[in-house]
């Protein structure tokens, strides 16, 4: 049973490590978008559910023909994951470029665009995530076949050490794409999976005890066969509310540690180590015990609501205290029920605890998109989070006549008063800004605050942007510097709509792209004639992803501006900074044209590897910083970018543009206005050369959003140099 334990930690190191990498690819091929997104996780558990389902049928009705060892079937199915590591990229790749070829010869509305992505990471997915879904019934099965094995807790068993794997696989991954990328990784996990191939073939025809083989009908009676459908429902129910409140938690705690992929992986991480710590509590336990604690169930509705307190800035915590004691709690007692559920209902029968995992993962599939398509957007995060423990409360009543046990009252009255104090106290907090404008939908929570100058915009808690001049100057600095006059623009990321607004004084058609609906909801907040500008013929608003639009638009521009969204580090962001994405946008500039790049502060390593990505790409690049000396300006071109001075920059701009340009200043002048930013230009190399040994920023290698190594060695280094 070593071995199994064994085999099961790497497969759930490897699950997650694929889950967490083919997520990536397929926001680098079909955009970063929410839909998307719930799609391919979606299809990723709909594989686990119904590999998992399939499997413990098909064993059922051929497992007595099988005459060779089980666990080498077993190994089979491990050597098919390790080669989807390898097929799946070229799977995604080669989608992307139909897609992209469809694009070419007609245009691809938004919706036609979902539809075909959705089919074809359907068709991509699903055989290799059932493979992965399989593997425990396949698992069950020998050990069942095995006499000298235990098998009425076999789930469990295998579960427990398929979770602690996972905990692992939340986390060093994160370290293996720093140092390899994501393709390097998945190589990594290949092995690992085709070493379990090995080893289980090894152990098939090492170990195998004489005559187990041969006597297939030699089954032992599952035990336990419990019929009580309410089981499964309370598989169901558990499943929605984990995984629909898991993206409750990502919202909650994201103003706290940042909308980092480090902060995702905690949250992941204190989820499945508790859930590893309860199934291991419940593997003690149910040596003596039979069934789990009504008990437990009863804590669900208190525990449930814990990240309303930890989230809550009243409360002092730090924010890995706030995410860890938050979720950890509510985690530990899911990690108990659930293979405590599926032991009862499967009795070690591989063929009902694959019935019962599949119902189990249609809960994971339901909850999410219940979440984030109907709750969140509806109700907001508290109300949410209410309605997910509300199932649990009501199993707290006694409905029965016969009167509970003492303890029994004792215990739900002390988890239910509580529960409720928790969350009339979270919906007591007003938040810290006065009168906020708070719009919810499908992607985020948007929040405008504040008055005159001082007012902001956050997205999930995280600050956007300002009213500055800098996001002016987005717009002005390149449409002045062209050899032409602009005929249109592209801006990809609306913000507060200031460049939307300065590129609209050219008095040119402008379009913008923004992935958060109700964040061009708020333009009129932001400016007064908000309302008359969106009404423009000039102005075309959409919303979607800007990658993804650009590669479905056949539309060519003057000038591309991007402003992606902070900070550097945002998960998801180098897909708008990548040599990858530059190709892109390369092919819809026009002769020319000039796209404009906006970086905001980060390390050398991150300035280096996008200086050099954008080098790599165009063949003319120039480097401005800001008028408020925060951050650079790339302006790059596959055509020379003419070299002008500030009065010639003024010369060719329309009034309406001056205006709108010099209304926050800093500057008295235009020219002086343009000086700020020229007598600041940098070249290209000199970015280059802070970090000259890094790598161009590509989609497979994120340098921006994949830090943690570099900095421990950095600050080692300073260590070093200070005892120096």
């Amino acid at each position: 049973m070593v071995w199994f334990f064994a085999f099961f930690f790497i497969s759930g190191f490897c699950s997650i490590l694929y889950e967490l990498i083919w997520l990536r690819l397929a926001m680098a091929q079909f955009g970063v978008t929410t839909a998307l997104t719930s799609i391919v996780l979606s299809v990723f558990m709909a594989g686990l559910g119904a590999g998992s389902w399939i499997a413990g049928v098909l064993l059922r009705k051929y497992g007595n023909r099988i005459s060779f060892p089980p666990v080498s079937l077993y190994g089979l199915t491990e050597l098919l994951i390790a080669a989807s590591a390898l097929v799946v990229p070229a799977e995604l790749a080669f989608g992307h470029r139909l897609l992209a070829g469809m694009a070419q010869r007609v245009v691809v509305s938004s919706g036609a665009y979902y539809l075909i992505s959705g089919m074809c990471l359907v068709v991509t997915l699903i055989p290799w995530c059932a493979c992965m879904g399989a593997t425990i019934p396949l698992a069950m099965f020998a050990i069942r076949r095995d006499p000298r094995y235990e098998t009425r807790r076999s789930f469990s068993f295998l579960y427990l050490s398929n979770v602690l794997g996972a905990v692992a696989g939340a986390t060093i991954p994160l370290l293996l794409i720093e140092l390899y990328g994501f393709h390097g990784t998945l190589r990594i996990g290949a092995i690992l999976n085709s070493v379990i191939f090995v080893a289980a073939f090894a152990l098939a025809f090492v170990s195998q005890p004489a005559g187990a083989a041969a006597s297939p009908g030699d089954e032992r009676p599952v035990a336990n066969r419990d019929s009580e459908k309410g089981i499964l429902v309370l598989l169901f129910i558990t499943g929605l509310g984990t995984m629909g409140m898991e993206l409750i938690w990502i919202r909650l705690f994201t103003p706290y540690a940042g909308p980092v992929v480090y902060a995702f992986a905690l949250v992941l991480a204190s989820y499945l180590a508790a859930t590893f710590v309860g199934s291991q509590v419940y593997r003690l336990r149910s040596r003596s015990h039979d069934r789990e604690s009504r008990l437990a169930w009863i804590s669900l509705a208190l525990l449930g609501l814990l990240p309303l307190i930890t989230s809550d800035p009243r409360v002092p915590l730090g924010w890995i205290g706030r995410i860890v004691l938050g979720v950890a709690p509510f985690a530990g007692v899911v990690g108990f029920l659930t293979p405590a559920l599926v032991d009862r209902w499967s009795g070690g029968d591989p063929e009902r605890a694959g019935r019962a995992y599949a119902v189990n993962v249609l809960g994971c599939i339901v909850g999410p998109l219940l979440s984030g398509f109907v709750l969140l957007p509806i109700l907001g995060e508290n109300l949410s989070m209410l309605l997910f423990v509300v199932p649990w409360a009501i199993m707290a009543i006694p409905w029965k006549r016969s009167a509970p046990k003492l303890a029994e009252r004792v215990w739900t009255y002390a988890m239910l008063l509580p529960a409720l104090g928790v969350f009339l106290f979270a919906l007591g907090y007003k938040g810290p800004y006065s009168h906020p404008i708070v719009l919810r939908d499908s992607t985020a929570t948007v929040t405008a605050y504040g008055t005159g100058m001082g007012k902001g915009l956050l997205v999930n808690g995280i600050g956007m942007t300002t009213l500055t001049p800098i996001t002016k100057m987005m717009a002005h600095l390149p449409l002045a510097s062209l050899d032409h006059s602009p005929q249109n623009a592209l801006i990809i990321c609306f913000g507060m709509g200031t460049t939307f607004r300065s590129a609209l004084s050219w008095n040119i058609p402008t379009t913008v792209v923004e992935l958060v609906p109700s964040v061009p909801k708020l333009f009129t907040f932001y400016h007064s004639d908000g309302a008359e500008l969106l009404a423009s013929p000039l102005a075309h608003l959409v919303v979607d992803d800007g990658r993804r639009y650009l590669e479905r638009s056949p539309e060519t521009y003057d000038v591309i501006i991007i402003d992606p969204p902070p900070p550097v580090q945002a998960a998801g962001s180098s897909l708008l900074y990548s040599e990858d994405f530059y190709a892109v946008a390369r092919k819809r500039l026009r002769p020319g044209g000039i796209l404009q790049q906006w970086l905001p502060a980060g390390d050398f390593a991150v300035q280096s590897s996008v200086a050099r990505a954008l080098k790599n790409s165009f063949s003319y690049v120039r480097v401005y910083h800001s008028v408020e000396n925060h951050g650079w300006h790339y302006l790059a071109s596959m055509s020379p970018i003419p070299e002008r001075t500030s009065a010639e920059l003024v010369a060719r701009m329309p009034a309406k543009a001056i205006a709108d340009m010099m209304e926050w200043g800093p500057a008295q002048t235009p020219n002086a206005q343009f000086d700020s930013m020229l007598v600041l230009t940098w070249t290209i190399d000199q970015l280059i050369a802070v970090a000259p040994q890094t790598p161009a920023l590509r989609d497979d290698r994120p340098i921006n959003e994949y830090f943690l190594l570099r900095i421990l060695r950095s600050s080692s280094e300073v260590r070093d140099a200070r005892a120096d």
